[in-house]
């Protein structure tokens, strides 16, 4: 992994899995969004993540979402599976399955529900990392997991050969420069924030797995490309377009704004999630339409 040009960077996009009428997952579709991100300049795709509904596909489904989505990408791109578990043998179960598959790495989310502590999480990912030679991209995200993974433990678990970064969404900045100083500065940060994407990218952060991209993706090849330059100014014209959709995307629980957007903007067929997530709302509606249109999307 070269200095300038690190394993995973740039604009890396959480993308959405799309279904039919009846729930199940679309293929075709699928395809079609694969090809829309290679076309506009994605950097990776993090297939079945947070965006990608994990938490409603089986393990048999959110295997086959990746192995399609590293075949639909046919090398062309990176692929990033989605392999976190609250149990940390369903998260090797499923690390496991991929291996020798052409995934680029995996991004595991810290244990969600169950609350482990700081000793707890080490353990969890030493454990996946271990039964692998897969790149392992750590994944902190308090407001879903309702655990907060420190810097310190990123630090430790960063001397583990395989664990090369973290998707960082706290929203808080900050944790870059405390994240490099104790895992080093060859470790990749991450952004797992629109709203603060482009501020730790400004700090040493190296790209953003984004649910903007899903969208607006070839402005957010643009914008990382930018910033990953040092032309700041460039890049704070394209964020402050796509600002209102930093935010507004997250008006109801993620993925139920992006994926009706996607419908509006033509990206796939239906809004369909599968419950308990709904689609949104007809008060929220006009608000992601407005977003939209602020970004020149529609």
């Amino acid at each position: 992994m070269s200095a300038t040009q690190p394993l995973f960077y740039g604009s890396i996009t959480a993308m959405i899995t799309p279904m039919d009428i009846h729930g199940e997952v679309d293929y075709e579709e699928l395809r079609k969004l694969v090809e829309f991100h290679i076309k506009s300049g994605t950097n990776a795709i993090v297939a079945v993540g947070t965006t990608g509904e994990s938490a409603t596909l089986s393990i048999d489904e959110n295997v086959k979402v990746i192995l399609k989505t590293v075949e639909f990408a046919g090398g062309r791109i990176p692929v990033i599976a989605g392999t976190g578990a609250n149990a940390t043998s369903e998260a090797i179960t499923m690390t496991k399955q991929l291996q020798g598959s052409g995934v680029a790495g995996c991004l595991s989310v810290v244990p969600y529900y169950n609350k482990p502590t700081q000793e707890g999480m080490y353990q969890h990912f030493k454990a996946i990392a271990e039964c692998t030679d897969l790149p392992q991209i750590l994944y902190n995200v308090p407001g879903r997991t309702g655990s907060d993974m420190k810097p310190e433990t990123v630090g430790r678990l960063a001397k583990i050969k395989n664990i090369v970064g973290i998707k960082e969404a706290t929203g808080d900045v900050s944790r870059v420069k405390a994240i490099k100083e104790l895992a080093g500065e060859d470790f990749i940060f991450l952004s797992g924030d629109d709203a603060t994407g482009l501020e730790s990218m400004k700090l040493g952060g190296q790209g953003v797995i984004s649910v903007t991209n899903n969208l607006a993706a070839a402005d957010m090849a643009k914008m990382c490309k930018f910033a990953l330059e040092g032309n700041f100014a460039e890049a704070d014209k394209i964020n402050e377009r796509l600002n209102a959709l930093h935010h507004d995307l997250f008006i109801e629980g993620n993925p139920i704004p992006v994926k009706w957007a996607a419908y509006r903007l033509g990206l796939i067929k239906a809004p369909v999630l599968r419950l308990p997530l709904t689609t949104l709302s007809e008060q929220s509606q006009p608000k992601v339409e407005a977003a939209l249109k602020i970004a020149g999307l529609l």
